[in-house]
């Protein structure tokens, strides 16, 4: 079995065979913003991208644009979660659709319930609104699973939306009552009765609060372009992504937190469905390694249980690199015992420089350097850490140099140049552009020519020899 490389830095280049180096491929690196994150760790991971399905996390639709015909080219499969422009996205994610237990159900949601990329992490905090909250939850979606036949989180929304609560004296009545009441002429221990009872048992103030926060969460997230996607027919299939070599992104929004919160609702599911693929396995592992990519990591909330299933990556064939712009970052979204235990389940950590005085002061202790040093450490000067080895200060990767770097950024050019001509010329021309279209069909209405074989063609002179 082949491994794809990792490059760290200047000269720092090191193999994913975690038999060979007895290390984890996991990866937090750690820069201010403009510190290169992007251009020297990201993008030449996915020109090593050759052995291993990626699921990455993005913020520049540029950068998919960019990588997709190369992966093409290797035999990957590409799909784009589009969270900025849900109607581009080329597959769906319903997380509804992935519940197969009450487990599931719950699991599904305590994320909800974590979703208002505006609630902070209190390690004090007094669970009771968020028990509160995902009684709520819990009892909707049991009614929509009981009552719909194509039930979807879209659905769920919608009737917890719609809600309407009524003062009765010391208690509530809603306008979803009577579908509970009938579930209950159905069937009396039905599941839905339970947690709808501990929610509508509520004070009426109480009841109230607990869906105001809610609504709160949901109307920053769940926009109705969202929602649609999750209608959408091709549903995220994990079982095929596990067996087939496949990229897929996840596109957010650096000024969109809440678009962040969908996205850590996405990885919290996609980490638990790989979990269960990778038990079903014989050897407990993933058909095909998978690593995980998430640009902006502490932002929008927290991935669900995140700090738990980090320390059991490596053996489910996962891994993952976490980009942040400061540990402290990282504190203020986890708190600090959940992000110690993040970080130390990385067996690699790229520090690439910043301002942030705790991080700098961490650096100092773990490179043994003034802390001075550490925060006046030149532009472009970056130190690895590997465990079991001596920290490395190198110069951060040089991807300009790169060949197959120069050829795919050049192509993106010359391709965003035609685009760009090509808009203009229908909107000059748009009659002329559908005649030439129609004349390029056969009598069956069918394009001529094998399309794929010439764009095929083009990317071999391009790019020659990808591997």
């Amino acid at each position: 079995m082949k491994f794809d490389n990792i490059i760290l830095g200047d000269g720092c280049k090191f193999s994913s065979n975690s038999l060979v180096t007895q290390l984890n491929n996991n990866v937090v690196i750690v820069g201010g913003s403009g510190s290169g994150k992007s251009m020297s760790y990201s993008e030449p991971r996915f020109l090593e991208l050759m052995y291993s399905n990626l699921i990455a996390k993005l913020s520049k639709r540029k950068l998919i644009d960019k990588y997709t015909p190369l992966f093409h080219l290797r035999g990957y499969d590409v799909e784009v979660l589009d969270l900025v422009a849900p109607e581009k996205s080329t597959i769906s994610f319903d997380p509804l659709y992935y519940v197969k237990s009450e487990e599931d159900v719950t699991h599904l949601a305590q994320t909800l319930v974590n979703l208002d990329p505006k609630k902070e992490y209190q390690t004090k905090a007094d669970p009771y609104w968020d028990e509160a909250s995902v009684n709520l939850i819990c009892s909707v979606i049991y009614l929509t699973l009981a009552i719909d036949n194509e039930p979807t989180l879209s659905k769920v929304i919608k009737y917890i939306k719609d809600l309407k609560i009524t003062e009765n004296g010391q208690s509530i009545s809603t306008n979803l009552d009577y579908m509970f009441e009938g579930i209950e002429q159905v069937n009396p221990n039905h599941t839905a009765l339970s947690y709808w009872r501990s929610f509508s048992q509520l004070p009426p103030k109480t009841a109230r609060c607990v869906y105001g926060s809610l609504i709160v969460a949901f109307n920053s997230v769940f926009s109705s372009e969202l929602m649609g996607m999750m209608e959408k027919e091709k549903k995220l299939d994990f079982e095929r992504f596990a067996q087939k070599k496949t990229v897929i992104f996840v596109l957010t929004s650096a000024v969109s937190p809440a678009l962040h919160s969908f996205a850590n609702m996405f990885f919290a599911c996609a980490i638990k469905e790989l979990f269960e693929i990778g038990e079903q396995q014989e050897n407990g592992m993933l058909p095909m390694p998978t690593h995980i990519l998430c640009d902006d990591f502490a932002v929008g909330g927290t991935i669900k249980d995140f700090q738990d299933h980090i320390s059991i990556f490596r053996e489910k064939g996962i891994s993952v690199s976490i980009l942040l712009q400061s540990e402290s970052q990282l504190v203020s979204i986890y708190g600090e015992n959940s992000a110690t235990t993040i970080i130390n389940n990385c067996d690699t950590y790229v520090y690439m420089g910043g301002m942030d005085l705790k991080t700098c002061e961490h650096i100092s202790k773990r490179v043994n350097l003034p802390l001075e040093d550490v925060l006046y450490m030149p532009i472009g000067q970056i130190i690895v850490f590997r465990r079991g080895e001596r920290p490395i200060i190198t110069k951060r990767y040089d991807i300009l140099n790169n060949t197959l770097y120069k050829k795919i950024t050049e192509s993106c050019e010359k391709e965003n140049k035609k685009s760009i001509k090509s808009q203009s010329s229908k909107a000059k021309h748009k009659n002329l552009k559908i005649e030439k279209i129609d004349t390029c069909k056969d009598e069956n209405n069918e394009i001529e020519g094998d399309l794929q074989a010439l764009l095929e063609a083009k990317f071999d002179e391009l790019f020659g020899d990808a591997s």
